[in-house]
């Protein structure tokens, strides 16, 4: 949800926005202030649309000013507001997390997995029915699974944003006034076209984007100020991994790295297990045993990033990207 919103941006724009994170964060702090006045389902739109109106704001007051001046600059003040987002939201919500608990129909699982000797698996939505679960039968025991509300609420919303996105700017006369803008603005404005407000348009709705991930993400993490340093580095690497500018290549490159964060934690194994295996005497006595003793677990942290490292050696445009740069 959040890469989506950052390949926007950059795809119409060019600009690579280190403030990002910020407004997830910002989408998740406002939702929560609107929660205990008007609750969650209202806040989940009128949230992003106001961190929206900020990124536009912010666009055409600052970003737009050092646009002509190329990238590093944009780099930079996007970087500093960064930096500004975090202390605002310590000064006005505190230090530490706030309750933002979701909202009863998000709490609880989705759907449970049954899994029964006798008959295999099977799904049940929502909570499974008192005595299903872990009852002795033929066979063995019943084993259930639960999967989360939020993070089915997540999926679904982030699946439909890639879609909604991928029709707007493929299959409408406004999608392709917004990707004309970029390579041709001088046409673009022969034809009647405000190519600024076009921009800042792009730039508000990216950032939307990124509130409304924050909206969900604050009832399913934790809403902290420490919340965009969490994801923020994470987002230009599934960016980058996609191909800088494609909205498919942001898809894969969230699925591969999430199952490449998550899959290793499950092998408490390292290399010097490997190389007992295969006859090689490993002792704490080697000079690289303190590498060599590293389970796939402990590493799993910095595999993404080992990966964005890879990508940019062997292919700088990503998986699916056009863009060298």
């Amino acid at each position: 949800m959040l890469s989506s919103g950052l390949t926007l941006i950059f795809s119409m724009m060019g600009v690579l926005n280190f403030a990002h994170a910020s407004f997830y964060m910002v989408g998740a702090y406002i939702a929560y202030s609107l929660t205990k006045i008007i609750g969650f389902w209202p806040a989940l739109f009128i949230a992003p649309l106001l961190v929206g109106t900020l990124g536009a704001l912010f666009e055409r007051t600052a970003l737009r000013r050092v646009h002509k001046f190329g990238h590093v600059p944009e780099l930079l003040i996007t970087f500093g507001l960064s930096f500004v987002v975090l202390e605002l939201v310590k000064l006005v919500w505190g230090l530490s997390s706030v309750p933002f608990p979701p909202p009863a129909l998000l709490q609880g699982p989705a759907f449970t997995l049954v899994q029964n000797p006798a008959d295999g698996m099977h799904v049940l939505w929502g909570v499974a029915p008192a005595g299903t679960c872990g009852v002795e039968v033929a066979g063995g025991l019943t084993k259930c699974s639960t999967f989360p509300a939020t993070r089915f609420f997540m999926m679904v919303v982030a699946l439909v944003m890639l879609l909604a996105l991928w029709l707007l700017l493929t299959r409408t006369r406004i999608g392709l006034v917004i990707q004309a803008a970029l390579t041709h603005p001088e046409a673009v404005e022969a034809l009647g076209h405000n190519v600024p407000r076009v921009l800042m348009l792009v730039f508000g709705s990216g950032c939307g984007l990124a509130g409304l991930a924050g909206v969900i993400g604050g009832v399913t993490f934790v809403t902290e100020p420490s919340m965009a340093t969490i994801v923020g580095s994470i987002i230009f690497v599934v960016v980058v991994v996609g191909g800088m500018g494609s909205l498919a290549g942001a898809f894969v490159a969230s699925l591969l790295i999430g199952l490449l964060q998550t899959l290793p934690l499950t092998v408490d194994k390292s290399l010097a297990d490997l190389a007992r295996l295969i006859g090689w005497a490993v002792t704490p006595s080697n000079f690289a045993y303190p590498i060599l003793k590293i389970t796939l677990a402990q590493a799993a942290p910095i595999l993404p990033y080992l990966l964005l490292v890879l990508i940019l050696i062997f292919r700088p445009k990503g998986l699916l990207g056009t863009r060298e740069g």
